[in-house]
């Protein structure tokens, strides 16, 4: 802890956990990640507080995942925006869990409304609901169909089927979970093996051939 008299000290956690159960946390490390990856450049994070306003340590939030293009790749104890060119967040995402209330989320939107969040989005997984606000002007305004919508600040696209919530990359990939990933490996990973074993039998059929026609007394340098 710092002597100076005029040192501010920034708690890096609100004391809550990251998420209320495993599938708000599997949503939350999904859309991070692969915004993260999406992004080369640009500082994503997930349930990280965010200071808005130097000296004030009460006016903070933790997005369950915060973007901030321009900013920076790498570690942080938390975002302290006059530290970062005083630059905003421009999308935040919440995911919901059932320890969520009305109370607390008008709160949020207040917040990030007030601090020139540029697009917000709610994700439910329990009832597979989306919500998503876009900045026009001063304000927030609602999104009223979220089918098909391309963020503009990111270009991702958010698809919604009967069951669960998809977002897909730019070039059409789409957003996986660490189990997905794994799984999609293990099939390249398969498929790359039968290639090779194929190429390799085909080599070792070409071989037994080649040792035939040697024994008929074929030149195969001259053939």
């Amino acid at each position: 802890m710092s002597t100076n008299p005029h040192y501010v000290y920034y708690p890096e956690s609100d004391g809550r956990p990251m998420a209320d159960n495993t599938k708000q946390f599997q949503w939350i490390v999904t859309i991070k990640e692969g915004i993260d990856a999406l992004l080369e450049k640009d500082f994503v994070a997930g349930d990280l507080l965010w200071y808005p306003v130097q000296g004030n340590t009460r006016l903070c939030q933790a997005p369950d995942v915060l973007v901030a293009v321009g900013r920076p790749k790498g570690h942080r104890g938390s975002y302290k925006q006059w530290e970062e060119d005083n630059c905003a967040p421009q999308v935040v995402f919440e995911v919901l869990s059932p320890g969520n209330t009305v109370i607390e989320m008008l709160k949020k939107f207040q917040f990030y409304n007030r601090h020139g969040v540029e697009e917000y989005y709610i994700y439910d997984p329990d009832q597979n609901e989306l919500f998503g606000w876009v900045r026009l002007r001063e304000d927030l305004t609602e999104i009223n169909d979220l089918q098909g919508w391309v963020s503009p600040r990111l270009g991702i696209r958010f698809e919604k089927n009967e069951t669960t919530l998809e977002i897909y990359r730019p070039d059409g990939r789409k957003f996986e979970s660490f189990q997905e990933l794994e799984k999609r490996a293990e099939a390249e990973h398969q498929r790359a093996e039968a290639e090779h074993q194929r190429a390799e039998a085909e080599h070792q059929r070409a071989e037994r051939l080649a040792e035939k026609l040697r024994a008929l007394g074929v030149d195969l340098d001259q053939v």
